[in-house]
């Protein structure tokens, strides 16, 4: 049985450049970044290409870029970052989406936890969160907005550069995850207009446990680790070199391909969502499907069967009924904030396709959804 991947949201392969360019930095160059000899000094210089290369990917100076352990830690670091530098943290206010990731929603709870009030902007039905909602959500107290820039479930591009311009006018830091986003979208940290931004580096073709996090020259941050001076003083601990090459080769794969496949690459996701809807009757729902959404992602809601139970008939398909942080739980936030009911959001599937995603895959995909959905209903 050959297996057909539509889980590209949930992580990716690691890209055979990738590993080739890794490869050195597990073998012979082994040096510690911070030895002053000729190991040492190959390991910095390759950490400094690569940061240059993810600079290069958003648009923004190399001093910008602040390497991470992922797209987790870079949020932490982003909102706990900001709300606890200086003064303490009683008092000040925080501003999210309903759509976030968990690795949002959990530090601003944890912040929630030390005094800092937060307050959830809602999404609309379409999964958009509106400027207007967030600058009336903005007090005196507001040090920072948090807004992803795309959903890692529905895949709904948000407004971003127009809520931070009503943020910079009211002196409010700006943070998005752009996890899911960058390269799919060309992801540029002034046409955005935000002040921090979160990269994964296994969400476009390079390893787990390596990330960035951007920040805008000028903005302080309290760190999360205290230690040597590592990553300006942000991220103490010794570099993984390896992981970071490899982000920096992904940053390099992007600039290179990332336009060609998503043009590629969208077709296929409309192609797969026609059959599914011809194959119906025209009974499935494409959520945020009115508005902007990544080229690769579909979530599709199924009537009178739950998406387990068609991943488990459709066994040679593999996808995903939510997204992967959400684990077992019957319903996600972001289905929920969208305003599905329980039952409507269990008959939901996330199908995200990738750069080896072929048309006869989508083709063998539908005709396994649509097989598996006559068979349970």
């Amino acid at each position: 049985m050959r297996l057909i991947y539509l889980d590209y949201n949930a992580t990716t392969p690691v890209a055979p450049e990738v590993q080739e360019a890794m490869l050195p930095f597990l073998e012979r160059h082994y040096g510690n970044p911070s030895s002053n000899h000729t190991l040492g000094r190959a390991a910095r210089e390759a950490i400094e290409d690569a940061r240059s290369r993810v600079a290069q990917l958003l648009g923004a100076e190399r001093a910008e870029i602040v390497f991470t352990g992922g797209g987790t830690e870079s949020n932490n670091l982003a909102l706990k970052g900001v709300c606890l530098r200086g003064a303490a943290p009683s008092g000040r206010h925080l501003v999210i989406s309903a759509l976030e990731h968990p690795a949002v929603v959990e530090p601003a709870r944890w912040l929630e936890r030390l005094g800092v009030s937060v307050t959830v902007v809602p999404a609309s039905r379409d999964g958009v969160i509106s400027p207007e909602g967030v600058e009336r959500a903005l007090r005196p107290e507001t040090v920072l907005v948090s807004v992803m820039h795309a959903n890692n479930e529905i895949g709904t591009v948000q407004p971003i550069r127009a809520l931070a311009e009503r943020c910079r006018q009211r002196g409010v830091l700006v943070h998005t995850d752009a996890a899911q986003s960058v390269g799919k979208l060309a992801v540029r940290v002034e046409e955005l207009g935000v002040d921090l931004l979160t990269v994964a580096g296994h969400k476009f073709y390079g390893p787990k446990g390596v990330g960035a996090l951007y920040v805008r020259r000028g903005v302080e941050l309290e760190p999360l680790l205290h230690g040597a001076g590592h990553e300006f003083g942000l991220r103490a601990g010794t570099e993984n070199t390896a992981a970071i090459v490899g982000l920096g080769q992904a940053a390099a794969l992007a600039m290179v391909h990332g336009e060609e496949q998503a043009k590629r690459i969208e077709p296929l996701r409309e192609r797969l969502a026609l059959q599914l809807r011809e194959g119906t009757g025209g009974a499935i729902v494409v959520h945020g499907e009115a508005t902007e959404r990544l080229p690769n992602t579909l979530s599709v809601r199924f009537p009178y069967v739950s998406g387990a139970t068609l991943l488990a008939r459709a066994n040679e398909l593999c996808a995903s009924t939510t997204a992967a942080c959400h684990g077992q739980q019957s319903m996600s936030p972001t289905l929920a904030a969208i305003g599905l009911k329980p039952g409507e959001a269990q008959g939901t599937l996330r199908l995200s396709l990738g750069w080896s995603t072929t048309s006869d895959e989508v083709e063998r995909a539908a005709s396994l959804l649509l097989e598996a959905w006559e068979a349970s209903r």
